[in-house]
């Protein structure tokens, strides 16, 4: 008999004789598969909205709602239309069969069944949805890497291209010369540690090191910004202002915090033009502290904060060419980076007008 404890999923098993529910539970029980059952279609529906199963084992003809009104129902369910249905039919009817596959199901056994027969039907269809789910979830994250790298590449080239163009235009300062070539060399250097660390992370994601504690000085984070930034928010005839900052470590990797600070410092470049930003360390609760990027552009409006860090949602600022240049992406990955180091990131309106990112972050262990 076939063992499907190494492949051993959820069951919902639908009929309307608890006989069969019994025979079917116990039997599949026996081979570590979690089962749980439904007398009716209508009994089914709420199990399904309770739990999704992996494979269901669905009668053909019950009274009241069917197995073919159960089907349906499914299929009109986006949630629940991947789940594999075989049919379990006392009848032969060939016209019969047909409409059950063409109703969405993916396999039949007859009744009265062969114990064999059932479970090796039922190993392999839920071999086949696992394998399915398995494929989905990595081309799922594969994705989120892909627009994660792009992402977060744009910030450092963007500072090149903008310092690589204050030098071709030979009006720069000759003073400002050194500071530029600087900016080029670091932001190179930034995108060559972003893509190290994504290959690093996808190599050893489960390794001693990849699991490290990490820990970043807020001061030190606050006078990159200020030296990296400076300059282009000075070409805008606006400046970077620094407010209260303390020498304090927080448990993020500095390189995602400097990620995260590019991507909150870029949009307020793009969104808030002409406005000095502000960046300061603040208290914030227990065992964390609060850095804040705040302007005195047009703000968030109300409509749109809720969607605010819903990934591929872009503000409308009104300006083509900015909304065009924006992925939607920057909010929705700092947040997720940032709640990945036990973090938050949130956003509030200024008092006086304008918009307030908070990125309240855990306190490094001394």
């Amino acid at each position: 008999m076939p063992n499907a404890k190494n492949n051993a999923g959820r069951v919902l098993v639908v009929d309307d004789q608890p006989s069969n529910l019994r025979i079917i539970s116990a039997l599949l029980s026996r081979q570590g598969f979690s089962v749980y059952t439904a007398e009716s279609g209508e009994d089914a529906l709420q199990r399904l909205q309770q739990q999704l199963p992996d494979l269901m084992l669905l009668d053909m003809m019950m009274p009241g709602m069917d197995g073919f009104d159960l089907l349906e129902e499914l299929r009109q369910n986006p949630a629940w239309s991947g789940v594999p249905v075989v049919f379990l039919t006392a009848a032969h009817d060939r016209d019969l069969l047909l409409r059950a596959f063409d109703s969405g199901a993916v396999d039949y056994v007859t009744k009265p069944f062969m114990p064999e027969e059932l479970l090796a039907r039922v190993q392999a269809h839920i071999g086949l949805k696992l394998t399915r789910d398995r494929l989905e979830r990595v081309a799922r994250e594969r994705q989120e890497l892909v627009n994660l790298v792009a992402h977060d590449l744009k910030n450092p080239l963007t500072s090149i291209f903008f310092a690589s163009d204050m030098l071709i235009t030979g009006q720069t300062r000759e003073d400002r010369v050194p500071r530029y070539l600087q900016m080029v060399r670091d932001s190179a250097e930034d995108a060559l540690g972003y893509i190290r660390r994504y290959l690093e992370t996808q190599a050893s994601a489960r390794s001693r090191d990849a699991l490290a504690p990490s820990r970043a000085c807020l001061g030190e984070m606050v006078r990159w910004v200020d030296q990296r930034y400076a300059l282009q928010l000075e070409d805008r005839g606006a400046r970077l202002r620094i407010g209260s900052v303390q020498e304090v470590d927080v448990a993020v990797d500095p390189l995602v915090l400097r990620q995260v600070c590019e991507n909150l410092i870029s949009n307020a470049i793009k969104y808030a033009p002409g406005s000095d930003i502000e960046l300061s360390v603040q208290p914030g609760a227990p065992g964390f502290r609060q850095l804040r990027v705040e302007d005195r552009g047009p703000g968030i409006p109300p409509a749109q904060q809720s969607s605010l860090f819903t990934p591929f949602f872009r503000i409308g600022s009104g300006d083509t060419a900015t909304d065009a240049d924006s992925t939607g992406l920057g909010l929705s990955l700092a947040r997720q980076i940032i709640g990945a180091s036990g973090g938050d990131l949130r956003y509030e309106d200024r008092e006086g007008g304008g918009a307030r990112f908070i990125l309240e972050l855990p306190e490094a262990p001394a």
